[in-house]
C-alpha cells in the first residue's frame, strides 16, 4: 500500500463497497502509525456501516468518529459532535468514510477549505461496475462530478473496488479492470488500486497490477 497522506477520503456511490476499504486501510495505517481515526462522514442512520467494526477498532487503539445515533432507532441527519477533530488535530491520521453519492459528500464540503489548505490528503473514488448506477464509465464519472460539486474538493485517484461480495470470483475482478481502465482515461485519473477479497488474492496477484488484499468487513450478529 503506498504511503498515507494524514488525511485519505473515500468516496463513491451506495454500494460500492468503501467502508470496507475505509476499515481495512484504517487497520493498515494503525501499523504504522500511533494516533489513527476512522471518521464516518454519512449523515443518514440506516448507512453507519463503519459502526458495525467498532469492536475491531477498540480492539486496535483507533479511534472512530461517528454520529451518536449511528446504529440507533433514531433516523434523523446528523454528524459526528467531534468532526472538527478531522481538520484541527495534525497528530491525526484520519480515514474518512465520506458517504453515498453527492449527499453524503455534502458533510464534507464543511471540512473542505481546511483540508484543501493543509494539502495532506487524498481522495479516492471507490468504483464497483457490478453495481446498478456505475456499470459503466459515463455513469461513473457523472457520480464523480456529482461528488466533487458537492464536496467542493476533487478527485486524486481511483480504486476498483468492483466486486459481488462473499461470491465473487477471480473472473469477476479481472472482467473489471476494463471498466476501471476506461473510468481512469475518462476522468484523468490514476488507477490507484484494484482490490481482491484476500481469499483469492494469490489467483490474481501475478495477473493484476496494484492489487490491493482486503478482509471482508465483519457484520454483526
Amino acid at each position: 500500500m503506498k504511503e498515507f497522506k494524514r488525511i485519505t477520503l473515500l468516496c463513491g456511490h451506495y454500494g460500492s463497497g468503501k467502508t470496507n476499504v475505509a476499515v481495512n486501510m484504517a487497520l493498515e495505517l494503525r501499523k504504522q502509525r500511533d494516533n489513527v481515526a476512522v471518521a464516518d462522514l454519512d449523515i443518514v442512520n440506516p448507512y453507519f456501516r463503519t459502526k458495525d467494526s467498532s469492536g475491531e477498532f477498540e480492539d486496535n487503539g483507533i479511534r472512530l468518529i461517528v454520529s451518536q445515533f449511528a446504529n440507533s432507532n433514531v433516523d434523523i441527519p446528523a454528524l459526528p459532535q467531534d468532526m472538527y477533530a478531522i481538520t484541527d488535530d495534525k497528530e491525526l491520521s484520519v480515514i474518512i468514510d465520506v458517504g453515498g453519492d453527492d449527499r453524503g459528500a455534502l458533510a464534507l464540503g464543511r471540512l473542505a477549505p481546511k483540508i484543501k489548505e493543509e494539502n495532506d490528503y487524498e481522495m479516492y473514488l471507490v468504483i464497483n461496475c457490478y453495481r446498478p448506477l456505475t456499470r459503466d464509465a459515463q455513469s461513473t464519472f457523472e457520480v464523480m462530478r456529482e461528488i466533487e460539486i458537492a464536496s467542493h474538493i476533487n478527485f486524486t485517484g481511483i480504486i476498483n473496488n468492483s466486486n459481488l461480495g462473499a461470491v465473487t470470483t477471480p473472473d469477476d475482478v479481472i472482467s473489471s479492470v476494463e471498466y476501471a481502465n476506461e473510468v481512469a482515461k475518462l476522468t484523468n485519473l490514476p488507477l490507484v488500486y484494484t482490490t481482491v477479497e484476500e481469499s483469492i488474492y494469490n489467483d490474481l496477484c501475478d495477473k493484476i497490477e496494484n492489487l490491493l488484499p482486503l478482509s471482508l468487513q465483519a457484520r454483526p450478529v
